[in-house]
């Protein structure tokens, strides 16, 4: 795992955080998994039997029993017994793997260095990093005057060979989580004079995030500003004045507030609320700090409002006005508004196609709706996303399918007289070393520097940190992930050269800083060991969906490893294929892992969210149907061996297809599933529902709800099937998925289904964390560890 710099990149086109749900289907097969199964899953005890209770839901003149609904009531003393009850049978049932745990747990920590680190990032005076201290769990965030060493790279050897005696803590996540058994940083910034450090908490993980503003050079907590529920927050140019927004009964951030330190108390009075239920606000800062943004998106669409930072008086401006399907993202550039929309003309009602364009106007026509277009996009290139700079503008772009960065120079954009498409703007792509690479932003924050520093993972490739020098079109690797006690016969290589581990992996690489393109470029991966291959498989109607294929180029056997499958498929997200060290557990045993990026989630262009949305969201349960079919018919896996995995959102898609084809996937596991879809949509009162009307349908309106019953995974478990095992995962504190939503569907699948199958079923509760879980980098690998036992046990491969 690669920690990222504390403050993350702006990201203008994802405002606010919300995309952690998910959903699921139906079926009338018969499997024989009894047969093929029992003798490896069978334990000594019986699962536990929920009560249940009559509860009648009718919706549109339909009428249903919902037995389990009791659960809903997560305070409930019978509820709260029945989770430790499941608890307890997992815990038997996995008895037996405990020591293929204890093999698996150190494993995956032998591959982590002692101390995990980041490279210095050089804002202002001071030199900003993260660092996890050797035996800790979290991270610390630290900084220290770059002005201690006499040039960036020596300033760079210090900090990797720790000779700085002036490191400054600003804020250590593990004695949060020492004190309070659980740590949620959610937001941190850092004044504009470096003296004060904003930032948000979360101790229980039910999201409610506490703000605290550290002074910095006396390094105190201010008690007089502890507020809870906020969400995003920034500075005005004065570092004394700051802004946040507050979220509301249901984890929707409403409201902006204004506070001044100094004052004697919180202002009550809110500069800003949004009234719509569907609709979330969002504070930013422009990228030079001369304006704050205030951003009130559905999923769909944004309406902006603008605060000069640095004269506050002026109070807050609309930019324009909200229109049905029309996003706006601001940024500034030396008086002029950049506006990243998906609407050609200002104004127009729904635009017909999710593709974005770059416009532009002076800051002194704020409220005009006159746009000039700037950047429009361009046979297969889309713009995704944007950053700017003091000289160049950065775009993030879907090329011919795939994710690329370009950056522009600004004087091009400045004397730009009529609307361009981006290959004629002499952009520069950042290389990559191959086609199968993600890249996204580093944090980023100096408005003034010409570097742009990225990170560049793929499967086979551990993360490498680069800076991209705009202005000299160069660019450098200054950090590697590191990855230790491989095998024997697990090499490295870069460029078909051979290289020792060492001076591959280890930091920093000696090289020089800036390496011209035309140069050899080291990128360091396992590409040699590990096969990643990219493949596309026709889904029920024709449509290619790309899977990405992992493992080993030595342990895997044709037709007779054992597989997992990889989806998610919703809110337009991409499915996370970066380098995990863990996996190398499986994969290193025979195992094949491969990710399916089904409709739903992000893809070669903007239609590919809403094609597997809304009334389309059985085209993405479809789609991964077809790609575990594809493993099976190509011999990727054995045919009674192919496991999948979703999480949140992702589970909704492996329960529906799990529904619609038991006899397909022979194990599953399901984390903070999101499975009981129709009755918590049909609920408003729940956290962010009716944020996710946009996703998944409204059920309040018949066509939404008859489409939406289809395949909710809850509502749709087969009678009398063999289930496939499954490893169902719950947070009682999560605020986005209620715990319920697992308890229900294990109790029902143990209910409707073969009661030898379902007894493979089991549940486990974090009894403390949530959505999100609670551990940090050694948890995590005793995470995996877990999981991979679960897996091994039930297909029969450990």
């Amino acid at each position: 795992m690669a920690y990222s710099v504390f403050i993350s990149i702006k990201k203008t086109k994802v405002p606010f955080s919300l995309t952690l749900f998910s959903i699921a289907k139906k079926s009338s097969l018969f499997s024989t998994l009894c047969n093929k199964n029992h003798h490896q899953t069978s334990t000594s005890t019986t699962p536990p039997v929920a009560k249940k209770v009559p509860f009648t839901v009718s919706a549109h003149g339909v009428t249903w029993n919902d037995p389990y609904r009791w659960m809903n009531k997560t305070n409930d003393p019978d509820f709260i017994n029945y989770l430790q009850q499941e608890n307890s049978y997992a815990e038997n049932f996995m008895k037996d793997t405990e020591e293929m745990q204890k093999v698996l747990f150190p494993e995956m920590i032998s591959r982590m260095p002692s101390k995990i680190s980041t490279p210095p990032e050089l804002w202002g005076p001071w030199l900003y990093y993260q660092y996890i201290p050797e035996g800790k769990e979290f991270p610390v965030l630290c900084r220290k005057l770059a002005a201690e060493s006499k040039g960036w790279m020596k300033s760079v050897s210090n900090y990797v060979i720790g000779v700085s005696k002036k490191e400054q803590v600003l804020l250590d996540w593990n004695e949060i989580a020492e004190r309070y058994g659980y740590v949620h940083v959610g937001t941190c910034r850092v004044s504009p004079d470096h003296n004060y450090l904003a930032y948000t908490v979360d101790v229980t993980g039910s999201e409610q995030f506490v703000l605290q503003i550290k002074e910095l050079r006396n390094d105190r907590v201010l008690p007089t500003l502890e507020v809870e529920g906020v969400v995003s927050l920034e500075w005005a140019q004065d570092s004394c004045t700051f802004f946040y927004t507050l979220s509301d009964q249901n984890q929707r951030p409403y409201r902006v507030h204004c506070v001044k330190l100094g004052s004697d108390s919180v202002h009550d009075v809110p500069l800003f609320v949004e009234n719509d239920s569907s609709f979330c606000v969002d504070i930013a800062s422009t990228k030079d700090g001369k304006f704050i943004t205030v951003n009130s998106n559905s999923r769909t669409s944004s309406e902006v409002y603008v605060i000069n930072a640095a004269n506050l008086q002026t109070g807050i401006q609309r930019f324009c006005k909200r229109v049905s399907g029309v996003q706006y993202f601001l940024e500034h550039h030396h008086g002029f508004f950049y506006v990243l929309t998906n609407s050609h003309n200002v104004g127009e009602e729904s635009p017909s196609s999710g593709e974005y364009y770059l416009a532009r106007c002076p800051v002194e026509n704020l409220q005009s709706i006159c746009l000039q277009n700037i950047i429009v996009p361009s046979g297969d290139i889309f713009i995704q996303d944007m950053d700017m700079f003091n000289e160049h503008l950065v775009l993030f772009l879907n090329k011919e399918g795939s994710s690329s960065i370009c950056s522009v120079d600004m004087r091009t954009i400045i004397n730009c007289e009529e609307q361009m498409k981006i290959d004629e703007l002499n952009p520069w792509f950042f290389p990559l070393p191959s086609d199968m690479c993600a890249i996204t932003p580093g944090s980023n924050h100096d408005f003034t520097r010409s570097v742009y520093r990225a990170v560049v993972s793929s499967p086979v490739m551990p993360d490498v940190i680069v800076d991209y020098d705009m202005s000299r079109r160069m660019f450098s690797v200054i950090h590697q992930e590191e990855v230790i006690d491989v095998s024997h016969d697990t090499k490295c290589h870069s460029n078909n050269e051979e290289r020792s581990r060492n001076e591959l992996l280890g930091i920093p690489l000696k090289k020089e800083r800036y390496i011209q393109i035309n140069e050899v470029q080291r990128w360091s991966d396992f590409a040699e060991i590990y096969s990643c291959e990219e493949k596309e498989v026709i889904s029920h109607d024709g449509a290619r969906i790309p899977i990405t294929i992992l493992f080993s180029r030595k342990a895997h056997k044709k037709d007779q490893s054992p597989g997992i499958l990889h989806g998610y498929g919703a809110y337009g997200e991409v499915l996370d294929k970066s380098w995990c060290g863990d996996r190398l557990s499986l994969l290193d045993r025979g195992w094949l892992i491969a990710f399916a990026d089904v409709r739903g989630g992000g893809g070669p262009d903007p239609s590919w969210h809403k094609s597997g949305s809304g009334m389309s969201k059985l085209n993405s349960i479809n789609d991964f149907i077809s790609c575990g079919e594809y493993l099976v018919s190509e011999g990727y896996v054995h045919k009674h061996q192919l496991g999948a995995i979703g999480v949140s959102a992702g589970s909704l898609l492996v329960a529906a297809a799990i529904n619609m084809h038991p006899e397909l996937f022979r194990a599953a596991i399901l984390k903070v599933p999101f499975l009981d879809v129709c009755s918590s949509l049909l609920d408003p009162t729940l956290p962010l529902t009716v944020l996710d009307y946009e996703e998944f349908g409204n059920p309040q309106l018949r066509a939404h709800f008859d489409y939406i019953l289809k395949y909710s995974p809850y509502d749709n478990i087969p009678e009398g099937v063999c289930c496939p095992p499954m490893l169902v995962k719950a947070s009682l504190n999560d605020s986005r998925v209620g715990v319920w939503e697992a308890a229900k569907w294990v109790a029902k699948i143990r209910d409707k289904t073969c009661t030898r199958c379902s007894s493979a079923v089991i549940l486990q509760t974090n009894m403390s964390g949530g959505h999100f879980g609670e551990g940090g980098r050694f948890g995590q690998c005793e995470e995996a560890a877990y999981e991979y036992a679960f897996l091994m046990k039930v297909l029969g491969k450990s």
